[in-house]
């Protein structure tokens, strides 16, 4: 693959949140993307119905790969995570990992006690099924860690939209976590997370939309589309005065070898 991945995207949402006027035509949003350079999506699910449909949508016929994952997002951790485990347990070709799933204690959405016990119950998933790990962390990297720390970490784990301190990302490094870089990076007031992305090593680095949520800038206030990885990857290129073919084929190579997806080297 020589193009861009957007290793975290949420199409699903995009379509369900649209008036049938207004619907995102699939196959027009990965064709944007594809004239972009981007030749690889992951559609990550954040609960059962978000899930089941972001495996449903890896059955469409287009010019870009189409990958998913099926997990419980920190806010909607009191959903059923059996319904999820089946999901996951299907076996199906195109399923590359668990999550999103983790931590927020910023909305607190859902009580800590449940997201606590519903993270660790997709981590002990993601051990068992040999698949990657997309974990949420917000306002909650020292609980995290503690749970890395008593569960273990699989060994193909992501912390996806960092938005952390450097030592955050030092310490998550430090654990074999990945870090996954969102349109926040370009945000005016990201300052900490640039100095972070500066010192993430190219070999554990990817780039992601989190569409329809977060458009970098100059798209921010819009909505957000997998087209624009391409903008996140050429931002941080210049951030980290690297060349953007070598950020494009290196990010894209670390998605391939965390979700074991087609051509990765073993």
């Amino acid at each position: 693959m020589s193009g861009w991945t957007d290793a975290h995207c949420h199409l699903q949402d995009t379509i369900r949140s649209s008036t049938d006027e207004q619907r995102t035509d699939l196959h027009e949003t990965l064709e944007r993307a594809y004239a972009a350079g981007v030749d690889r999506v992951v559609i990550v699910g954040t609960d059962v119905v978000s899930s089941a449909e972001a495996l449903a949508i890896t059955d469409l016929t287009s010019t870009v790969e189409v990958y998913a994952t099926v997990g419980l997002h920190p806010h909607d951790a009191e959903d059923d995570l059996g319904r999820v485990a089946t999901l996951a347990r299907t076996g199906h070709e195109r399923l590359v990992g668990i999550g999103e799933c983790g931590l927020d204690y910023y909305y607190e959405h859902s009580p800590r006690n449940q997201q606590r016990q519903a993270f660790s119950a997709q981590i002990h998933l993601a051990h068992e099924l040999d698949l990657a790990l997309v974990v949420h962390a917000r306002d909650a990297f020292d609980d995290l860690f503690d749970i890395f720390k008593s569960e273990g970490v699989p060994s193909r784990t992501v912390i996806h939209c960092f938005t952390g301190t450097p030592d955050d990302a030092e310490a998550c490094l430090a654990l074999g976590c990945d870090i996954s870089i969102s349109g926040v990076v370009t945000f005016k007031n990201a300052e900490s997370l640039r100095e972070a992305t500066k010192l993430v090593p190219l070999n554990r680095l990817h780039v992601e939309t989190d569409s329809p949520f977060l458009a970098p800038v100059p798209f921010r206030g819009r909505t957000n589309e997998p087209a624009h990885v391409s903008v996140v990857g050429e931002f941080v290129a210049q951030l980290r005065d690297e060349d953007v073919e070598l950020v494009k084929s290196a990010t894209a190579a670390n998605s391939a070898r965390l979700f074991h997806l087609p051509g990765w080297a073993h």
